[in-house]
């Protein structure tokens, strides 16, 4: 039977058979044998210090980027060799450590705006928070990037935390739950399962269980596994439980069927994006809460030229409160088009950002073709183009990302997420592409 560790080491040679030499793989690194997990560091033990440091010296990176794009919790990878002084590992971690998720107070249900596009999901919300584990249990939450899953989400513990100080709420995000689960497997204290008990016991004895995000379990079936059981054992005690994703349970194929059914046997609702009314209302709601009056001119043109997420929505009313700031102006429909760098003449033409329009901006940009893009090859210059181009259909567009996959080829959801956090990681580092990113962008606002 495969061990977890056996798992996890699996799922990464898998990867890195793809990114190192044939002869270089079957002789090095197939040998190598998972030990332990330490930090989200998987471990790995070789036979001799000869083959410790032709890995470490010639390999090692492949390695980590193999364990990083294997997405199974593990960030890194260690090297030692029993008895040897130069391959040992001294770092040791105590048990599990709970990291709570906090709770931001300004997520409530009086500041949430709502409209025709939530206002069902809204009164569910409401519904539960005010009889948790009685309604709709378990309620799952879906819509695309900023439209306000995780606003509700937390707006209903902290109901409940005001309302009903006795029950026990925990909301977390899925990939905080993923880390807490690795990190709980491998805690070596007392009996080596201490840390699996206490992850075990913290969420299974809540009253309201909210998870955000399960979308990012997709493919991970250990952690899945165990959430499966915590779900059981928290519905059979009508405890009450809240999940959020990206998508319709039934588009997370690479989820447990058993847990999709579970899901179904709850309320499913979606966030559909928000409509011009309800844009100038959120807008309005946030300019009061920074103490500025915009003009109504100014809010429907900020609204006119926006995507659906309510973020980027929120950004160009905080660039153009900026501006007024900074050159000491009053908000104007001028002021908010120079500070956004939209010529009002334009804007009424210009079209709304569409999967096709970024895919042609990305093309032009870095002279691909289209086949090239949305296809398999493996070139270098093509896969980065085709990561800039996820990248900016998950900032620009509020689909799941199970519809931006499709738009891409059919790439699956876990690939999406990669290239997409890749990307964003690569921005922080990276003036080179950084620039890319932004030239590309540019290049679609003005089709």
């Amino acid at each position: 039977m495969t061990t977890q560790l056996e798992f996890l080491w699996d799922k990464i040679k898998e990867r890195a058979e793809k990114l190192i030499s044939p002869i270089a793989y079957s002789t090095f690194i197939s040998d190598l044998k998972p030990v332990d997990v330490v930090n989200r560091k998987l471990v790995l033990q070789a036979d001799n210090d000869m083959a410790a440091n032709t890995v470490s010296q010639y390999h090692m990176d492949k390695l980590r980027e193999a364990a990083r794009a294997a997405d199974v919790g593990v960030t890194d990878v260690a090297l030692v060799v029993e008895g040897s002084e130069n391959f040992t590992l001294d770092e040791v971690p105590d048990a599990v450590e709970e990291v709570p998720v906090i709770l931001d107070k300004r997520y409530t249900f009086d500041s949430f705006v709502v409209g025709t596009s939530n206002k069902l999901v809204f009164g569910a919300a409401k519904s539960v928070a005010e009889a948790p584990g009685e309604n709709f249990n378990p309620l799952y939450i879906y819509g695309g990037t900023g439209l306000g899953k995780t606003h509700l989400m937390q707006a209903i513990a902290n109901e409940i935390a005001v309302k009903k100080p006795s029950l026990k709420v925990l909301y977390t995000t899925s990939e905080n739950f993923l880390n807490e689960y690795v990190d709980s497997l491998y805690a070596k204290k007392g009996s080596g399962r201490e840390g699996e008990t206490r992850f075990r016991n913290r969420y299974r004895n809540v009253d309201v269980l909210l998870i955000d995000d399960i979308q990012f379990w997709a493919g991970k079936y250990g952690v899945q596994e165990t959430f499966f059981h915590a779900f059981n054992e928290l519905y059979s005690q009508h405890k009450q439980i809240v999940i959020s994703s990206d998508c319709h349970a039934k588009d997370l194929t690479t989820l447990e069927e058993r847990l999709r059914t579970r899901f179904e046997g709850g309320l499913i609702l979606d966030i559909q994006p928000p409509d011009l009314e309800t844009k100038t209302a959120i807008l309005k709601r946030k300019a009061l809460e920074k103490k500025y009056i915009v003009p109504d001119d100014v809010l429907a043109f900020l609204v006119k030229n926006s995507d659906n997420n309510v973020r980027t929505l929120e950004g160009r009313l905080n660039t153009v409160i900026f501006a007024s700031k900074l050159h000491e102006e009053p908000i104007t429909l001028k002021l908010a088009a120079t500070a956004l760098q939209e010529a009002i003449g334009n804007s009424d033409e210009q079209e709304e950002v569409t999967p096709a329009a970024i895919v042609r901006a990305t093309c032009a940009y870095f002279s691909l073709t289209k086949n090239d893009l949305l296809g398999k090859n493996k070139r270098h210059e093509v896969v980065h183009a085709r990561q800039v181009c996820i990248y900016l259909m998950c900032e620009m567009l509020s689909l799941p990302l199970v519809s931006i996959g499709k738009e891409m080829g059919g790439r699956d959801h876990s690939t999406i997420i990669y290239a997409r956090d890749k990307i964003a990681e690569l921005i922080r580092v990276s003036d080179t592409v950084r620039k890319d990113v932004n030239d590309v962008k540019s290049a679609v606002l003005k089709q």
